[in-house]
């Protein structure tokens, strides 16, 4: 499966820091648990992986107007 295909499979995503002082993405589904854990700088990597798509997928929208503020429904 890739990036690009589409799924049924639903999944709980928990996100927050540990005891530890790490970053754990948690990701839960159909009895699996898959608990993700990155030191603070690879979280912060991550993050502006996740900026960055969203600014893309909303460039990719068809609803998408020049100008638009992001978040806001039409």
């Amino acid at each position: 499966m890739g990036i690009n295909t589409q799924s049924d499979i639903a999944a709980d995503l928990q996100i927050g820091p540990t005891s530890a002082g790490m970053v754990r993405i948690y990701v839960e589904a159909d009895g699996i648990e898959l608990p993700l854990d990155f030191d603070p700088d690879e979280a912060d990597e991550i993050a502006e992986e996740l900026r960055s798509a969203a600014e893309a997928a909303r460039a990719l929208r068809s609803d998408a107007k020049p100008g638009a503020k992001p978040g806001k429904k039409r």
